[in-house]
Parts: structure tokens; C-alpha cells; sequence
């Protein structure tokens, strides 16, 4: 079993000191059509600064769709993503960008290294800097027998992943659930569920993005090779009041009800 605390939109994996958050979509605010400033970075990096107060990471992975456009990444924008690499590094931690569907361009506002997939520091084959082995020298033997149950890979969740492990940490689908009329992010929790692997979905951390119900999911709605069977994940709601996780059954026991 992977250890994991939940936080508001947010994963901490303590055996690798790693905070994973995904779908930033920074430059959404600016994309949109109202005339009035939403605060967009102020908020991303405001939430951000505390949770690595909270949990002082080793890395923060930003996993996938960093970027909100596919065409460009404006000047506006650019700022955006150093503000959030700087926000990690002044609270101790390394940023280590993962790429999303929307990240066509991210190398354009980042010049640092941009990742497919990554293991997390700490997992079976994480190199020195949590390289995948598709990212690792080409002299390593990638028959060369490894503990993979116990492998934490990040990747975005749009495509397939290249590397074996025993957990996928993923976002793309900003899964939300409505408990008593109101729309809350969630995450979905699937145990071996892709190639006898957990999955484990993660809500947009953007708050400007509304969340895809999942009451009305069905596998092909997921856009997503990792969540096929989207009535075997439990969404999971994280209660910042009673600071507290929620587990609830699997959807496809009580979707019904939603």
C-alpha cells in the first residue's frame, strides 16, 4: 500500500516527501472573457506557499496541464509558471513540471526540464533527480528485474505511461462530485485498475475550472487510458473544515444516487 494524505486539491506522498498537484492551468484567467481581474496567479500561489509550509516537500510535482492555452504561452503566462516554480523553491522545494495535453508549448515559459511521466524520489527506480527510465541514461537495463509495486509514477494521464509502476498519480479529468446540491472537487481512488496498478485521480487545481461531474461518467467520457472503468474509483472529498478525507464507495455502487 502507497501512504497518502489528501489536502484541498492537493497529494502529499510522505515516503517520497513529494506534494503533487495538477491541472494549474495558468493563463485560464486571462483566456476568459470577463473584463475583471480573477486574481488567477494570487490564488494559485497563495494555496500552493501553504501546502508547502504545511508539508515542507523535497519536490513539488506540477503534474500536467500547467499551461491553460495549447496555441501560446503569453508573457502573462510566462510569469505565472515562474512565480509557481518560485513559490516551491522559496519554500524549500524543487519544482519538477510534468507535461499535460495542454503543454504543447511549456517549454516556451519554462527552461527547465519537462517530464512525460516521472517516479518520485523515493520509488524503486527513481534515479538521482526521479528520472523514469525513459528519461534515464540508455545504458540502463531496462529488462533488469525491479520491485515495481512499490514504483509512485506522475504523469498527466492523457496518454498511456511508458513506465511500470505500482501507483499512477494523475489529474486531466478535474473530477467533482455534488454532496447535498453543491459541486465539490474530489479524487478518484481506483485499486488495481490499470494492469493490477492504483490509480489515483487528482481535482484541477485551478478554481477556476467548474470539475466534470462524475455521477455521469462512463469510460469513454474519461478521455483517459487509465480510467477505463470509471465505476470501480472511489471518490474521495477532502473536508478542509474537519481537516479529514471522505472516502466514499465505488461509483458504480451508489452513482445512482448522485
Amino acid at each position: 500500500m502507497h501512504e497518502v494524505t489528501y489536502r484541498d486539491r492537493a497529494v502529499f506522498l510522505p515516503d517520497s516527501e513529494t506534494l503533487v498537484v495538477a491541472d494549474l492551468h495558468v493563463g485560464r484567467a486571462e483566456a476568459s472573457s470577463v473584463q475583471f481581474p480573477l486574481g488567477e496567479r494570487r490564488d494559485l500561489t497563495d494555496r500552493l506557499a501553504a501546502l508547502v509550509s504545511a508539508f515542507d516537500p523535497e519536490d513539488v510535482v506540477l503534474a500536467g496541464d500547467v499551461l491553460h492555452r495549447f496555441d501560446a504561452a503569453t508573457a502573462r503566462a510566462a510569469d505565472g509558471v515562474a512565480a509557481v516554480a518560485d513559490t516551491c523553491r522559496d519554500g524549500g522545494a524543487r519544482p519538477v513540471f510534468v507535461r499535460g495535453n495542454h503543454d504543447t508549448v511549456l517549454e516556451s515559459a519554462w527552461d527547465g526540464d519537462v517530464h512525460d511521466e516521472y517516479v518520485v524520489r523515493g520509488s524503486a527506480r527513481a534515479g538521482a533527480d526521479g528520472d523514469t527510465d525513459s528519461d534515464a541514461d540508455a545504458d540502463t537495463d531496462a529488462d533488469a528485474d525491479t520491485d515495481t509495486d512499490s514504483d509512485v509514477v506522475v504523469c498527466h494521464g492523457h496518454a498511456a505511461p511508458e513506465t511500470e509502476a505500482g501507483l499512477y498519480v494523475v489529474g486531466h479529468l478535474h473530477p467533482s462530485i455534488s454532496i447535498e446540491g453543491q459541486r465539490r472537487p474530489c479524487f478518484l481512488s481506483g485499486d488495481g485498475v490499470y494492469s493490477g496498478a492504483d490509480v489515483l485521480v487528482l481535482p484541477a487545481f485551478t478554481r477556476l475550472a467548474a470539475g466534470v461531474a462524475v455521477g455521469g461518467l462512463s469510460g469513454s467520457d474519461t478521455r483517459s487510458p487509465l480510467v477505463t472503468d470509471v465505476d470501480a474509483f472511489r471518490p474521495v472529498v477532502y473536508d478542509a473544515d474537519a481537516d479529514e478525507a471522505l472516502s466514499f464507495p465505488p461509483l458504480g455502487r451508489f452513482k445512482r444516487m448522485l
